[in-house]
């Protein structure tokens, strides 16, 4: 079980199978460090994990333990590229600066796996590709563009017919779709566990229940606080994403958070296995809202989906995902339902991953709209640059001032009226 958590969140399937870490113990007393990371998911680790490789004093200050957040609980997907296509991110960021990010997200599946590989992570992780499937042809037209688009820029993505993508999925719901080969799929908490460890063999600090409580100037840099101890550091990277809040106004109010709830069968037979996702591709469909789903390497079947802000709506939405399951696989029958977990994260109105500055020598990364392992550990490496001295405008993804949302304090409500628009757009003929 998610320690912390609200019970109908908290019976997570990645908890249950965590690979053993390094405790992260309480920061107490006054310590230095050249940066200071706050926030231990993929964004805060990795940007530790860069900066330990570089050999830079880093220490990273986590409010509950390394992955607890987002990093720990989303649907394990490794998907490529930002949330828009090339041709909208060119015209908007121009052929120089978008060019960068295209390439920076294009690659980020590739650096997952490669920091998997060097130091040993045992997480589960395979590249066999990312399905977009098609449910009309509306969506099908919009992923022939989508694959036109990076075939300008050198990616080759595969169309699939409707015969294809039954037997790669092992559903008749889709008329046809997409494979992404740089896609892949992994444990995710595991992941996380395992940038932390490589992190502390590299000489870099990672402390748990260690919630940053204020953050003042000193000097020349900054004193952070927690409850039990002083970190004095020359930069700061914030990295709290979804679990922002009230930290460092006006940052929360640039994002809005989403819930994203998740199910997990017990593993499935050989013969289910040889019929449903047989080479384990990660799938996420074409659906305003979409579903998300993938095997693990025990042939259990992962599905996602949005969830509610409270208990009553997560209850219904988790047995939505099991109906949904059946209806998309038949062949599963009266499947046994192992685990049910949720949690949030960050989207931008926009739907662009934010790079903001935050004062002197402060900066924060937030908001993946649903791409964060691969592109959270691809941004750690932009932060690294930054804390190293790399000059704004040479960094691969643009530097912004935050950026608050209108009417910020009625996102909930907002929110659930915009799901519950786009759900019934989904289910109409056009």
């Amino acid at each position: 079980m998610i320690a912390d958590e609200r019970p109908v969140l908290a019976d997570s399937l990645y908890t249950a199978t965590a690979n053993p870490s390094v405790e992260a113990a309480p920061l107490e007393g006054r310590a230095e460090t050249e940066v200071a990371v706050i926030g231990a998911g993929f964004t805060g680790l990795s940007t530790a994990l860069h900066l330990a490789e570089r050999g830079v004093a880093v220490t990273v200050l986590e409010a509950q333990s390394p992955g607890w957040g987002a990093s720990g609980r989303n649907g394990g997907q490794i998907n490529p590229g930002l949330k828009h296509d090339p041709e909208a991110v060119i015209a908007k960021f121009g052929a120089g600066m978008g060019g960068r990010m295209l390439d920076l997200s294009s690659a980020a599946p590739d650096l997952v796996l490669d920091i998997v590989r060097r130091h040993a992570i045992d997480c589960d992780a395979v590249q066999p590709g990312w399905i977009q499937p098609a449910h009309d042809a509306a969506s099908m037209r919009m992923l022939e563009d989508r694959a036109r688009q990076w075939a300008a820029r050198g990616v080759e993505l595969r169309l699939l017919s409707q015969a294809e993508v039954r037997g790669l999925i092992g559903s008749e719901a889709y008329i046809g779709g997409l494979l992404d080969p740089r896609g892949g799929n992994l444990h995710p908490l595991n992941y996380a566990l395992g940038l932390a460890d490589a992190v502390r063999r590299l000489g870099g600090r990672v402390h748990g229940r260690s919630r940053v409580t204020a953050l003042d100037r000193e000097g020349a840099g900054h004193l952070l606080r927690t409850e039990r101890g002083e970190l004095a550091a020359r930069r700061v990277v914030v990295a709290t994403n979804a679990y922002t809040d009230r930290f460092l106004p006006p940052l929360g109010r640039t994002l809005l958070p989403i819930r994203s709830v998740q199910v997990a069968t017990q593993p499935l037979s050989d013969n289910l296995r040889r019929s449903i996702l047989p080479q384990r591709q990660a799938v996420a469909d074409t659906r305003r809202v979409m579903v998300y789903y993938r095997t693990d390497a025990q042939g259990r079947l992962l599905m996602g989906g949005r969830g509610a802000f409270d208990d009553r709506g997560n209850t219904r939405l988790l047995e939505l995902l099991r109906r949904t399951t059946r209806e998309l696989f038949p062949q599963v029958g009266e499947v046994e339902w192992a685990h049910a977990w949720g949690g949030d994260l960050a989207l931008t109105t926009d739907h662009y991953t934010r790079l903001c500055v935050l004062g002197d020598g402060i900066v924060s990364a937030t908001a993946y709209n649903g791409r964060g392992v691969a592109l959270a550990t691809a941004m750690g490496r932009v932060l690294a640059d930054w804390a190293t001295g790399t000059e704004e405008g040479a960094l691969d993804f643009p530097v912004t001032a935050p950026k608050t949302v209108p009417f910020h304090f009625l996102r909930k409500p907002a929110i659930q009226a915009a799901i519950g628009w786009s759900r019934l757009r989904d289910a109409l003929p056009f």
